[in-house]
């Protein structure tokens, strides 16, 4: 693979990714959603670069984009690599692109150089049609149908414009039934494993110096929608000891969930809610943070929303919970009320240990071949994003 490194696996994969980069359904940045028309120009261009891989190509009933190679034992478990080809508003070029022309350029080495039909076992690249859930506010449309946990009832799931994921399916001449869709998901014993290649999202790899990480698992995550509502009051004949400013209160709960997940072990092991070593595992991947914050109308009610993600999900719970009676308490305190109410809830996925042990390896030996000798290993992350693999893990390691 050495010689075609830099033509193959370095140049062709970059220029194919500032090509996809520019794929979008808006003139002034990237955007594509569910089988909008960018994702359809998407698909055939990632269905001709799988073609020139020497892989199989087909187009699934959901829109997912498919590249197979059988290998030496055709009947064997297959890898699956892949990730998602949808974006979000003004999205980066490389959230998702890069594990799809990744995965295509390897095997396009092995296919020039002879190697492609050599392979152990059959290797599938999957183009995953949407993960992000721009348009439909539902994630995993692609990879939930493989993994068979995608529920018929969500192709009624209607847009901002009435219109169907049923819909939109049939306007590319798909026909989507409770039968299609299961007919998509994939016998478990078919398969030996999925992969997938992403850029971090983050800045732990760059403040480290390393090019490569391998992730232990994808945090587990709750939204919260909370609302505040208190009096308006006028602002100079109202006393300060009889206001009921929603503002303030929401303020206040805000810098508290701060501090409650910079140093949870201060909050809830007074409490008695978590283990020592739960609150270990909160310390290093606890992250906390709001996303909006509104107030309506003018200053009575303020409505805010809390994203908390953690990879021991006991210990997430165990955040919530306690998070949830210190709000109250600030409400009680300041004589206004709060609703708390629970938007959204997944599980942590821890990866296969066997399978990160062999990434591991792999990344080290790339980052070897790259840098010469290296004293450090190879860093091992947690993933806060979701990603295709969480679904996946519902159907293989």
């Amino acid at each position: 693979m050495g010689d075609l490194f830099p033509q193959i696996l370095r140049d062709e994969a970059v220029a194919r990714l500032l090509e996809l980069g520019k794929v979008s359904d808006a003139s002034e940045y990237l955007e594509r959603t569910f089988l909008s028309p960018a994702t359809t120009r998407a698909i055939d261009l990632i269905r001709k670069w799988m073609e020139d891989a020497g892989l199989r190509t087909w187009v699934d009933q959901m829109g997912n984009v498919h590249g197979r190679v059988e290998g030496a034992n055709a009947n064997t478990e297959a890898l699956l690599i892949g990730s998602h080809m949808d974006t979000v508003i003004d999205a980066g070029k490389f959230d998702g692109a890069l594990g799809i022309v990744s995965a295509i350029s390897a095997l396009k080495v092995m296919h020039v150089n002879g190697k492609l039909q050599n392979l152990r076992r059959p290797v599938e690249v999957i183009a995953f049609c949407d993960e992000e859930g721009v348009r439909f506010q539902t994630t995993f449309l692609g990879s939930g149908a493989i993994a068979g946990i995608l529920s018929a009832t969500t192709l009624e799931i209607p847009d901002k414009k009435n219109v169907t994921i049923k819909d939109v399916l049939k306007e590319n001449s798909i026909e989507a039934t409770e039968e299609s869709l299961l007919k998509l998901k994939y016998d478990p014993k078919s398969v030996w494993g999925y992969v997938e290649l992403h850029i971090e999202q983050g800045p732990v790899l760059e403040q480290v110096g390393f090019p490569l990480g391998v992730v232990k698992g994808i945090a587990g995550q709750t939204r919260l929608k909370v609302t505040v509502k208190g009096s308006q009051g006028h602002a100079g004949t109202v006393p300060m000891l009889m206001r009921q400013d929603p503002m303030v209160a929401a303020a206040e709960q805000i810098v508290l969930m701060e501090s409650l997940c910079k140093h949870p072990e201060e909050y809830l092991s007074s409490e008695g809610y978590c283990s020592g070593p739960s609150i270990k595992s909160l310390s290093s991947s606890l992250v906390c943070t709001v996303g909006e914050i509104s107030t309506w109308p003018s200053a009575s009610n303020v409505t805010y929303t809390v994203d908390i993600r953690a990879i021991d999900d006991l210990g997430r719970e165990a955040v919530i919970y306690d998070l949830s009676n210190r709000i109250y308490q600030i409400c009680d305190k300041r004589s206004v009320s709060c609703l708390i109410e629970h938007k959204h809830d997944a599980g942590a996925v821890i990866c296969d240990s066997e399978l990160s042990s062999q990434l591991k390896s792999a990344a080290y030996s790339a980052l070897k071949r790259m840098e010469g000798d290296i004293q450090d290993e190879v860093p091992i992350l947690m993933s806060g994003a979701g990603h295709d693999a969480m679904a996946m893990s519902r159907l293989t390691k």
